[in-house]
């Protein structure tokens, strides 16, 4: 049997990843993998985390199974993170899951249960997980422009007339904030716009809040996906907690889904289903602090205040950036990075410029030309303008 499996491409990331770590220059540089890092180069653990972790361990006297979709408490607080009351309790059916890639995965499944006939609209570009986790589950699909490369901005009259033609039943794949791979979101008006059309369509928004906290500040990060939930009778929302609370490794998301208060019980029944069928429990670990530090005012308000410096550490690098590429090749044409929030940005490189930078100079970013803005600090941020200006210049 196993003979018979075949080949898979190798994860483009991990890939890259592997090939940074053989590299032997001292000064290399990695803006590939997509986490946060200070300007040592560190993926620190949150200092809220580390005193709720300490906590945790003076108070937990189990480590039996959590429920089907996770703790209450957790997906309550999530809930009001996320939402804060702008929808009904009642009308909010959630779970807890493996990471923000668990609850795409869960909320594609849960698609794929309730209208199987369903074309899944992706932007283009979107996060290769997107692609490659629909393009898996065999459910029909279809891009919408979203990026003009030109002006490092939201297409937004092309995105438009594209999603003018959804149908009534289809799902919309929505970032929330700090769009992946190209940092590119719409503003306010646009993003009403977007509401109106999914409200005529009748098509439901899935929207995926990896990065809540990254790029306008928590409040302002939820503010489009609070008015798709109060607009909308359907919502999708798949939430990371990853990033914003820096715990990768544990693993932790959540699948909210909002529809009418009267079907919220065979909703919330077909939710667990789900989980039983694929992991059974969800993992509790990161949930848990990230419980203790949502409903404690003084690890929230630290939490809050640390978040707070990492989102405007990341703006400061990209000013910084878009100031020393202007200075290095004497044009604005990355003036957009400065515009854009969250980790990345698309360069608008390619992809054998992308090459030459790792190659001569030992920068190593995807082939696309994202970057991951956090993989910067103040040292390295004039080392990459002028490797990309004189890769631009041949």
């Amino acid at each position: 049997m196993l003979t018979a499996l075949k080949p898979q491409p190798a994860d483009k990331i991990l890939q890259l990843i592997q090939m940074f770590r053989e590299d032997a220059r001292a000064d290399k540089i990695d803006l590939g993998v997509g986490v946060y890092k200070d300007p040592t180069g560190l993926t620190p653990v949150m200092r809220a985390v580390k005193t709720a972790e300490k906590r945790l361990w003076e108070v937990e006297t189990t480590k039996t199974y959590t429920g089907l979709a996770g703790e209450p408490a957790y997906n309550a607080a999530m809930a009001k993170l996320i939402l804060a009351g702008a929808v009904p309790a009642d009308r909010v059916a959630s779970v807890a899951t493996p990471g923000g890639t668990g609850a795409v995965r869960q909320a594609l499944e849960l698609i794929r249960m309730a209208s199987p006939e369903a074309t899944v609209w992706i932007s283009n570009p979107t996060w290769p997980n997107h692609l490659s986790i629909v393009k898996y589950l065999g459910i029909p699909m279809r891009e919408y422009r979203y990026f003009d490369a030109e002006t490092g901005a939201v297409d937004a009259e092309g995105m438009m007339e594209d999603l003018a033609g959804v149908k009534a039943g289809d799902v919309v794949l929505l970032h929330g904030c700090c769009h992946n791979p190209t940092g590119a979101n719409p503003n306010p008006v646009q993003w009403l716009a977007i509401c109106e059309s999914l409200a005529r369509t009748g098509a439901v928004p899935l929207i995926d809040l990896a990065y809540q906290g990254f790029g306008d500040g928590l409040e302002m990060d939820a503010a489009a996906t609070r008015l798709l939930a109060t607009k909308l009778p359907e919502v999708l929302i798949a939430a990371s907690c990853s990033k914003n609370f820096g715990i990768y490794r544990e693993r932790t998301g959540i699948l909210i889904a909002i529809g009418e208060a009267a079907g919220r019980g065979t909703v919330q029944a077909n939710l667990n289903f789900l989980n039983r069928q694929n992991y059974s429990f969800p993992p509790d670990h990161g949930a848990r602090l990230v419980t203790m530090i949502l409903e404690d005012e003084t690890l929230s308000a630290d939490w809050k205040a640390e978040l707070e410096e990492v989102r405007l550490n990341m703006l400061t690098l990209r000013r910084q950036l878009a100031d020393a590429l202007q200075a290095e090749t004497g044009s604005n044409r990355f003036g957009f990075v400065a515009e854009h929030r969250g980790m990345f940005s698309r360069l608008g490189i390619t992809p054998a410029e992308v090459e030459r930078l790792r190659t001569e100079h030992g920068v190593y970013m995807v082939g696309d030309s994202r970057l991951n803005i956090a993989g910067l600090n103040r040292t390295t941020v004039p080392v990459l303008a002028r490797a990309v200006a004189e890769v631009l210049r041949g």
